[in-house]
């Protein structure tokens, strides 16, 4: 009976010492990441105002801002909170994202969900998330967006492919939700090189969606 309870207790003891993440998959096993922008106002709407966030009070006059590097399979999605050897990320090291990511909280979701899949240490999932963000150049004519704009899918996704010329095609897809633009997604190679993305990311399918004015 002792053997018996001795071993009960081993196994809670092993389970308790394991963090939550550790059933995820294994890390840097994905084929290609997806970069994700979100639209600032549109986040608003749908999440930020309730929450009463900084990011939504008048004057920021965000547009896209990063959301995430996302590791994704080549088919059937992509992988989360994976098992990783890799220590977590610090709150310097998340707190030095917060020039191109809304907050510090979301950078340190996106390494808890993402980062950890993508097989690489904090640091260096964030440089690798700075350096794809860096490597887009957002369209010039979404500063300028003081109104609500009802346009097609195809002219957002075609404003980036003029901004960004050796963008291939079929490398941008965008993600809507409640008659709004969400986000604009850039595929790219483990080495961060722009790529055709994979059919099952996400993509807009409506006729017009609303681009929700600067804060």
């Amino acid at each position: 009976m002792r053997v018996i309870l001795g071993l009960i207790a081993w196994v809670f003891a092993t389970v308790a010492a394991c963090p939550a993440w550790a059933d995820g998959e294994r890390a840097g096993d994905f084929d290609y990441y997806v970069l994700s922008l979100s639209w600032s106002s549109s986040w608003c709407l749908e999440t930020g105002d309730a929450r009463d966030d900084p990011q939504c009070d008048a004057g920021r006059g965000l547009t896209f801002v990063l959301h995430g590097l996302w590791p994704q399979y080549e088919e059937g999605g992509w992988p989360s909170y994976c098992r990783t050897n890799q220590r977590d990320a610090t709150r310097e090291e998340t707190a030095a994202m917060t020039d191109i990511m809304p907050s510090a909280s979301l950078a340190w979701h996106e390494w808890k969900s993402h980062g950890r899949c993508s097989g690489l240490s904090p640091r260096g999932y964030f440089a690798a998330a700075r350096k794809a963000w860096e490597s887009l150049k957002i369209p010039s004519v979404f500063g300028r967006v003081t109104v609500p704009l009802q346009v097609p899918p195809a002219v957002l996704e075609e404003a980036f492919y003029e901004a960004n010329p050796a963008l291939p095609e079929g490398s941008i897809a965008l993600s809507c939700g409640d008659g709004r633009i969400e986000e604009v997604r850039l595929c790219l190679t483990t080495d961060l090189r722009p790529r055709a993305c994979a059919p099952d990311v996400a993509a807009c399918r409506m006729k017009t969606v609303t681009l929700p004015p600067l804060r």
